[in-house]
């Protein structure tokens, strides 16, 4: 399993704090390369979940309990499981791991592996991009040097701001995204769009598919759409969507099966129809308080479908690109989300909404837009109370309609009100992240002698094992128990990495002739 190498030495600033004492006793212990095997899953995890209870090794068969493990028993008397964030802002190692995987997932789709045939290679294959409208104008940095914004004849706007930039920012200027002006720009509309934004994509997949139809019944086959998407936040705070979209042919007899389409629909054809899909698809939300006829949802006029190639030399943004560069691409935003807007928070509740929705702010307005628009409104709960005298509590009722709309923009304020996956993918276009996990965990038993015990979901059965290891277990804490075991046992990550990343040079190097 490749995976790019993380960072490798932690820094002293990080660990400036470690106890040497700590650092001695754990380090001289007898018990100590026990101690690392068991940690060893967790070993570069910022913020490992401790887990305490009982492993019972269960007869699937039978369903008889052949023996039971204590966390007790081990190595600190809990179970180290590593937190697997994937915002490298939180935890870099977990999101390393989560980068890599999606980078094998996405590749599999394109080239075959991962129990993917090698056939895909030749099945027409787009790389689409949809972006959001406008919502006001924002500096913005041209690649090719130009002016933010020139105007001969600049408006003035109701506010007494002059809406043109004749500055040229650079990529990292602080300015770049944020609104000419604050007031004009219309923040709920934006946060509201993030909202709906899994939903517009939901649709225009169906469109695309009803589009396929007709393309298949014209020359005579059925045909299947098969994607990985990632969302990708813009300096301005709204969600992006990229997607690797793979035609494939179905099967009468084996519709499971992934089957190359006829060679007289190419990849051109593809691209047109998924456009054609995006420039259709639009809707319009439920009413609001704030907005009675609610708001128009649709892609902005920047929707490019890109024909992916299969070669061994990658080609930047200006021409074709490549599976790697496609892959590697979706890959490095399946671990990122706000923190390019310069905001990255934890959930946000009542006691911390005052902390973030700063109105001077482009991101603190439209924090502030989702928590307001995310309000129940009193006849929501007026009309919620009265209806649960009637009903049973388990009923869907008024509040929980809300909270299933417009509500879910208050939950993720924390991401400008965008509460979809931030990576997903259709069910046949290549291998799942649990397979992944499967196999570097027997990997990882295999060569580096892991000694923690497997994590097994409930009732969930290995397909070579006899029998099944069912968790229970309760929450203990999160963290390591001291600066020092943290030191150690990311210090134990990075030799790991190191010598994978030494061994697969040396490999590279035994091939050259």
């Amino acid at each position: 399993m490749s995976t790019a190498p993380a960072p490798t030495r932690p820094t002293p600033a990080r660990w400036a704090g470690a106890n040497v004492t700590d650092l001695v006793r754990r380090a001289g212990s007898p018990d100590y390369p026990a101690w690392q095997g068991h940690v060893r899953a967790a070993a570069g995890c910022a913020h490992p979940i401790r887990l305490r209870g009982d492993l019972h090794t269960v007869e699937p068969a039978t369903g008889r309990i052949t023996s039971t493990t204590g966390t007790a028993a081990m190595p600190d008397g809990v179970l180290y499981v590593p937190c697997g964030n994937r915002r490298a802002v939180v935890c870099p190692s977990c999101a390393e791991t989560y980068r890599a995987d999606t980078f094998q997932l996405v590749k599999a789709g394109l080239s075959g592996g991962k129990g993917v045939p090698t056939t895909v290679a030749e099945h027409p294959c787009v790389f689409l991009t949809g972006t959001a409208g406008s919502f006001g104008p924002v500096h913005t940095h041209h690649r090719d040097g130009r002016p933010c914004r020139p105007r001969r004849d600049a408006d003035t706007c109701p506010h007494g701001v002059v809406m043109e930039c004749r500055a040229r920012h650079t990529d990292t200027d602080r300015i770049v995204g944020r609104p000419l002006c604050l007031d004009c720009y219309d923040h709920d509309h934006q946060v509201v769009w993030n909202g709906y934004a899994g939903e517009l994509w939901r649709r225009s997949m169906n469109t695309a598919n009803r589009l396929l139809r007709r393309l298949g019944d014209r020359h005579g086959v059925k045909l299947r759409l098969s994607y990985a998407k990632v969302a990708e936040f813009q300096r301005r705070g709204v969600a992006h969507t990229h997607a690797m979209v793979r035609l494939d042919g179905i099967d009468p007899a084996d519709p499971d099966a992934v089957t190359a389409p006829p060679v007289s629909i190419t990849a051109g054809h593809l691209a047109v129809l998924l456009h054609d899909a995006l420039t259709a698809t639009a809707f319009t939300t439920e009413p609001h308080p704030r907005r009675p006829d609610g708001w128009p949802i649709a892609w902005g006029s920047q929707i490019d479908p890109r024909q992916v190639r299969l070669t061994v030399r990658d080609i930047d943004d200006r021409g074709e690109i490549t599976t790697g560069a496609v892959a590697g691409y979706l890959a490095k935003y399946a671990t990122k989300a706000t923190e390019i807007t310069g905001h990255a928070s934890a959930r946000i509740t009542d006691d911390t909404i005052a902390i973030h929705a700063d109105p001077t702010t482009h991101v603190g307005r439209l924090i502030g837009a989702c928590w307001r628009l995310g309000r129940p409104p009193v006849q929501v709960l007026a009309d919620h109370r009265d209806w649960a005298r009637h009903h049973d509590p388990d009923d869907v009722g008024p509040l929980d309609e809300w909270m299933a709309g417009y509500g879910r923009l208050r939950r993720w304020t924390h991401m400008l009100g965008f509460g979809g996956h931030f990576s997903t993918k259709s069910r046949r276009y290549s291998t799942t992240l649990g397979a992944l996990r499967n196999a570097r965990r027997a990997w990882r038993r295999e060569h580096l002698h892991d000694t923690g015990p497997d994590l097994v979901e409930h009732g969930q059965a290995l397909d070579d094992e006899p029998t099944v290891v069912i968790a229970s277990l309760a929450f203990a804490g999160i963290g390591w128990h001291t600066t020092a075991d943290a030191l150690l046992a990311n210090t134990a990550a990075a030799n790991a990495r190191e010598h994978r990343l030494t061994a697969r040079e040396e490999l590279a190097t035994a091939d050259l002739p």
